[in-house]
């Protein structure tokens, strides 16, 4: 008889399933073996489904099923909020995901202290000597750096880490098996390897536009703190920025040059009242 885990698995990984259905179902019967039990009239009664979506629905649900067997095989951990190992950070946001895919040290996601690195794809030599500088400070007290394997700051963020011998965390906006993008494939099987991978999205899912900034909630919502090196003034890192505030995480940005474009939404954060990061002590929690 399938699990509550594996049900929501299976329910997690059916076309037309949201977040918010999820939640509907949930609501209806905590286990979520009620779904199972619908006609796909019921199912788009219930969903807001239309037809189509509902019989397509219904034929999955009634025709797949996702364990997490079925993945540990593959070397992917599957962790939803009604296991113990589910990040208790992740447990207090606004809407934690209901299935999270792992690859690598899950008990990284039990470490004490964890700060998110976040910024511009167009990394400048300043970001770069700003991480340099900034961030071994912070690996030495044993803090998980936590970031989202884009190019540039993250990637930069991921590799500093590893070389410092610090110990990483990578959330991603795409399944497992699209690695995106193609530029960082080595670095993906070395934190699948040594560190963590993580994703809410089924390994097969591509990457699409509007998975990342969802990829960002948990990146903020895994960490203490969230600092913010350079973003231009429409960036995805100031997505990030309010996010952890809405969540009640603290918001640290780099300081940069007026005449610098990479740093218009930095500057701006600190004008709204972000903290400036001046040093790695600004980084750093007191002991």
């Amino acid at each position: 008889m399938p699990t509550e885990t594996t049900r929501l698995l299976t329910l997690h990984e059916a076309p037309h399933m949201t977040w918010k259905r999820i939640a509907a179902i949930h609501g209806i019967d905590p286990t979520f073996t009620t779904a199972y039990h619908l006609s796909a009239t019921e199912l788009a009664s219930c969903l807001y489904l239309q037809p189509l979506q509902a019989s397509a629905l219904h034929r999955f649900l009634h025709s797949t099923e996702r364990t997490p067997a079925f993945y540990r095989e593959k070397g992917i951990e599957i962790l939803t909020p009604f296991m113990e190992e589910y990040p208790e950070r992740l447990r207090h946001i606004y809407d934690p995901p209901w299935v999270i895919y792992a690859k690598g040290r899950t008990n990284l996601l039990h470490s004490e202290k964890s700060l998110a690195v976040v910024g511009t794809r167009k990394l400048t030599s300043y970001g770069m000597e700003a991480l340099e500088e900034l961030l071994p400070p912070v690996m030495e007290r044993g803090t998980v750096i936590i970031s989202g394997l884009a190019a540039g700051t993250d990637a930069a963020a991921h590799k500093l880490t590893i070389r410092k011998k610090g110990v990483a965390i990578a959330v991603l906006g795409a399944g497992f098996d699209h690695i995106y993008p193609r530029e960082n494939t080595a670095l993906f099987h070395h934190l699948s390897r040594h560190h963590l991978l993580l994703s809410e999205f089924a390994p097969d899912t591509p990457p699409r536009k509007w998975q990342f900034p969802m990829r960002n909630r948990i990146i903020s919502g895994l960490s203490d703190a969230v600092f913010i090196t350079e973003a231009a003034s429409r960036s995805g890192s100031l997505i990030t920025a309010y996010q952890a505030l809405e969540q009640g995480r603290d918001v640290k940005v780099l300081p940069g040059s007026i005449f610098s474009p990479m740093s218009a939404g930095t500057n701006q954060l600190i004008k709204e009242g972000a903290a400036p990061v001046m040093s790695a002590d600004d980084l750093l929690d007191p002991e």
